[in-house]
């Protein structure tokens, strides 16, 4: 078990496993797919990272992640994309990025919680250490004041 302190951006208490990129998170192109499908169908039960770039992560399931990240990088639709994959049910659980969150993480965070009601919850400045400790499918527990610990 190891413990991290980053800030708490949009702080909550959750608990899940973990999804790791060791790249920066292309909202738009990992969301994409599953928001269209969504669309198109009137649900979506799940997103899938559909961004062919990203080695870590393409092909597999964001939904109900802890998704570990140094940033996001990208559209400037990001935030909107990440209200929207919030207000489709689809989201991860939480964000937590090694580096300071960015503007568009931050602004499709807050806009998810205050006019989706659906908190994504956000830890940034967790430091390098903490992107090269946590693994995939870790079970990590996030708690409000931005304490993030790996428990396998």
């Amino acid at each position: 078990m190891k413990t991290f302190k980053g800030r708490p951006v949009l702080p909550g208490s959750v608990r899940g496993p973990a999804l790791v990129s060791r790249q920066g998170f292309n909202t738009l192109a990992s969301f994409q797919k599953s928001v269209i499908a969504g669309s198109l169908t009137g649900r979506a039960k799940r997103a899938v990272c559909s961004d062919q770039d990203n080695r870590d992560l393409f092909g597999k399931v964001l939904t109900g992640t802890i998704l570990c990240l140094p940033q996001t990088i990208g559209s400037t639709s990001g935030g909107l994309v990440l209200e929207t994959v919030a207000a489709m049910g689809i989201a991860p659980a939480a964000m937590l990025f090694s580096q300071s969150i960015d503007s568009l993480a931050a602004s499709g965070v807050v806009l998810a919680d205050v006019w989706v009601g659906k908190r994504i919850v956000a830890v940034d400045r967790l430091g390098d250490e903490f992107l090269q400790t946590v693994r995939e499918g870790q079970q990590i527990e996030v708690g409000e004041d931005g304490t993030v610990t790996l428990l396998d």
